[in-house]
């Protein structure tokens, strides 16, 4: 289903059904009040941003250490990949939704809630930013202790009265410190209204990194080699770029004639750098026409060539990547890859990579639009705050590292 219909099933059939089961819920406590228990079984949830699940990693690190919890994850079946880079959720306790039809969704809803139950979990927490639907998943998946983002008196989106720990969103921190709030007030020992009520410093959400074998490094390049015979991986030093970004904020896309400008300038500048155009195998078109427009050889269209779970190996090996404010801007954070994002209706402060990361970002007076309270959805359709970013600029600001190499 594309993303706006999504959103207007969300608050369609989401804020009626929020409101009766919130009344449901009460009636219920009326006559057989909850009891707390303590966390042994924890679901999390978190849909739609695969960036996400990395940013979320500290906080589930954090579940393990101080609970040493089972942990669970529903997520998104076209997402499901990014749980995978880090392993921090074992496999079969990934629960997965299709989302490419209402009649998928409604059914997978059904076996989750099924699922739930079966398995006995005690404790949830719902990761994202004032979803309804995510709100009903928590309040029928039958869990006791239901941790959440609350609205209180902010001009949050309507989402019930399902929580037994009703979080304060802080729109002023980074969202992986919002993660490890809503894992703080599953910890906490005391009532709080609101949760958490908590200090998190920035050692709290260091992210963890993985290990690459010189055996997987060598069979990349070996592919590389496959797609550009006339290169040398080893002598010569990999740029990534990453020109897309999600359906979900087309916003965030810079605009491909800049790209093209930058990869001329690096090619032109660097005769030993080697381009390659990185994407998902949908994007294959796109990144073919960024490569004729480029019209050097060592400007390789190298889109759907990987698995998400591959990309690591790949950042292991490259020398920088630009990117759009995307997935792979944080799925590299987990490698040691000096990675340059470029930001525009989102803000860093917020959703800037937990990693060796460079955000590029303009500062327009109407940036960043999108917020949990509007749905992250805006009306622009004029993305200035990406167009005030020249290639050039962003040249300079990468080039300190091409000149270390």
């Amino acid at each position: 289903m594309k993303v706006d219909t999504m959103r207007r099933i969300d608050h369609l059939a989401g804020v009626p059904l929020c409101a009766l089961l919130s009344g449901l819920l009460r009636l219920w406590r009326r006559f057989r009040p909850e009891a707390r228990t303590a966390p042994h079984k924890v679901l999390l949830i978190e849909l739609s941003e695969m960036g996400s699940t990395i940013l979320a990693d500290p906080a589930m690190q954090k579940l393990k250490q101080k609970l040493n919890a089972e942990l669970y994850f529903v997520i998104f079946a076209k997402n499901a990949p990014s749980l995978y880079l880090l392993d921090t959720i074992p496999r079969q306790n990934i629960f997965m939704i299709r989302e490419d039809s209402l009649l998928h969704l409604a059914g997978d809803t059904l076996a989750f809630l099924r699922w739930s139950r079966k398995t006995g979990i005690d404790s949830v927490i719902d990761l994202e930013l004032f979803s309804r639907y995510t709100a009903l998943l928590t309040g029928l998946c039958g869990a006791t202790n239901r941790v959440g983002f609350h609205a209180f008196h902010n001009e949050g989106l309507y989402r019930g009265e399902m929580l037994t720990h009703r979080v304060a969103y802080n729109p002023h921190q980074h969202i992986a410190k919002n993660f490890v709030a809503l894992v703080n007030a599953l910890l906490s020992k005391q009532e709080e209204r609101p949760y958490s009520k908590t200090i998190i410093s920035d050692d709290e959400i260091r992210l963890r990194k993985v290990s690459i074998s010189t055996t997987q490094q060598s069979a990349l390049r070996e592919q590389i080699k496959q797609h550009f015979p006339a290169g040398q991986p080893e002598q010569q030093h990999l740029v990534l770029i990453n020109p897309n970004a999600s359906e979900l904020l087309p916003q965030r896309r810079w605009m491909p004639e800049r790209y093209v400008a930058l990869m001329k300038m690096i090619l032109d500048t660097y005769p030993d750098v080697v381009i390659l155009i990185t994407g998902a195998p949908a994007e294959q078109q796109e990144a073919e026409g960024l490569r004729t427009r480029v019209g050097n050889e060592r400007c390789v269209n190298f889109a759907g060539q990987l698995k998400l779970g591959e990309l690591p190996v790949l950042y292991s090996i490259a020398t920088l990547m630009v990117t759009n404010d995307s997935g792979p801007g944080h799925f590299s954070a987990i490698t040691d890859l000096p990675t340059f994002v470029l930001f525009g209706p989102e803000t860093p402060a917020l959703y800037g990579s937990l990693g060796n990361s460079t955000p590029i970002y303009a500062g327009l007076a109407c940036s960043p639009c999108v917020s949990a309270s509007n749905h992250r959805k805006t009306p622009c359709s004029d993305n200035r705050c990406l167009q005030a970013i020249q290639p050039q600029q962003v040249f300079d600001t990468l080039r300190p590292v091409l000149d270390k190499k």
